[in-house]
């Protein structure tokens, strides 16, 4: 199976030693998103609904540059740093994923990398050519 990295200028560059995504097949495994800007590398404005839109909005341009799309996402994983902030990142997530959401785990975690409120990864198939 040929394995290809993923690289878009439309989400933010790799902070660390991995790839956007990883395209394996007819299958993407997208790294998590932060809901970073990226042309100013700074965070999404407001609280973590902010955050998380950017983040899907991050997702969604790696998951483009892959052939894939958010109607084909299989799995995400939601990284919180305060499960209070629960209710509001589903707020943001359904209008992303309005019919047939994918399966998903959120768990929170003690910290995020630069200090985010929300990090989501997503393992999706890509479109068919036909």
């Amino acid at each position: 199976m040929e394995m290809k990295c993923v690289q878009t200028s439309g989400a933010p560059a790799a902070i660390g030693p991995y790839s956007q995504a990883i395209q394996a097949g007819d299958l993407v495994f997208c790294s998590g998103q932060l809901g970073l800007d990226p042309n100013t590398g700074e965070f999404a404005a407001g609280d973590v609904r902010g955050q998380a839109r950017r983040a899907l909005e991050n997702l969604k341009t790696v998951l483009e540059a892959a052939g894939s799309d958010l109607a084909h996402v299989v799995k995400t994983t939601v990284f919180l740093v305060d499960m209070v902030d629960f209710k509001a990142m589903n707020e943001i997530y359904e209008t992303f994923f309005p019919e047939a959401p994918p399966a998903r785990s959120a768990v929170a975690v003690r910290e995020l990398p630069r200090g985010g409120l929300v990090e989501i990864e997503a393992m999706a198939v890509r479109r068919s050519n036909g």
